[in-house]
């Protein structure tokens, strides 16, 4: 079997386990699996499926991608390596969040508690625009489902080792279909437009990663607020998880607020006014600030 060595960055401040507490956190999730500690997932190499299979190296300073399916095929080492690397942030230092965090009386104790978390990230454009339309206006549990259905009716499969590996849809799959076809799996009629529309425009080259990689986060937001169906909240959660814009904060997301009132041990959940006093130093730190709060969210 292939097997790929991944370097970890500023591995002092990596966990391993951190990412898998945060990849395990919902039983309907069907991109990856966790098994006896291991990460399991199928990705796109080149044009081709390959599922690997991920776990941490002896001294935390790297991780070991082994290539499960299908045997006997080499695929680009590099590919992989950079696939894992920005679902996982691999390639980042969390020493300054860290000393910033420690000041700031939200996020210090989240630091140690959940020291090592990595900001997991959305590698495809598709995914990281359309999961939030998909989650708009129900719980996080109805939003699994939909997505679970999505993915199982329009992703590509495969069965390995006895498991259904898939891939996420293609935009082009899901910019030829109608609101009509979306509608049976229990997507309201404008969510299925929204989806359909977010695809189209991946499809016609308007909205592109490396275009949005060479625009500021202001010019990013501005980009993708033009988009039917997406507002402050999916277009920052794009530009968290996908883009990476360290600014990026989620300040309309209901996770957010509770997480802050459970830390402050609030009475009641902020008020926007309050969550703008609580947040407006976090600025470079705000998407791992979010995330951290995020975990907190997760039972032990």
């Amino acid at each position: 079997m292939q097997k790929i060595r991944i370097p970890v960055h500023d591995p002092a401040n990596f966990s391993f386990q951190e990412c898998l507490c945060y990849l395990g956190r919902s039983d309907k999730e069907c991109l990856h699996y966790i098994i006896d500690g291991k990460l399991r997932r199928m990705i796109l190499v080149g044009d081709e499926p390959a599922v690997i299979e991920l776990v941490p190296g002896a001294h935390n300073d790297y991780l070991e991608a082994t290539v499960i399916a299908p045997l006997g095929e080499v695929f680009p080492e590099d590919e992989i390596r950079a696939f894992v690397t920005r679902w996982l942030d691999l390639d980042a230092d969390l020493q300054s969040f860290y000393d910033f965090a420690g000041n700031d009386p939200i996020l210090s104790a989240l630091t140690t508690q959940y020291h090592g978390l990595r900001l997991v990230g959305l590698p495809d454009l598709f995914e990281a625009i359309s999961w939030p339309v998909i989650g708009q206006q129900i719980n996080l549990t109805f939003a699994y489902t939909l997505r679970q259905r999505f993915i199982h009716t329009f992703g590509f499969h495969a069965a390995v080792d006895g498991a259904d590996y898939y891939l996420y849809p293609r935009p082009a799959v899901i910019a030829a279909l109608t609101p009509d076809t979306l509608r049976p799996m229990q997507f309201s009629r404008s969510k299925a437009s929204y989806v359909i529309e977010t695809a189209k425009a991946i499809t016609t080259g308007w909205l592109d990663g490396e275009r949005l990689a060479a625009f500021s986060y202001e010019e990013a937001l501005e980009h993708l607020l033009k988009l039917k169906g997406i507002g402050k909240w999916s277009a920052n959660y794009v530009l968290m998880k996908y883009s990476r814009f360290p600014q990026s904060m989620l300040l309309e997301d209901v996770g957010l607020h509770n997480a802050i009132r459970y830390q402050l041990q609030l009475a009641a959940k902020p008020s926007m006014a309050e969550l703008l006093t609580y947040t407006h130093q976090w600025k470079q730190h705000a998407a791992y600030a979010t995330f951290y709060l995020w975990r907190s969210l997760i039972p032990q």
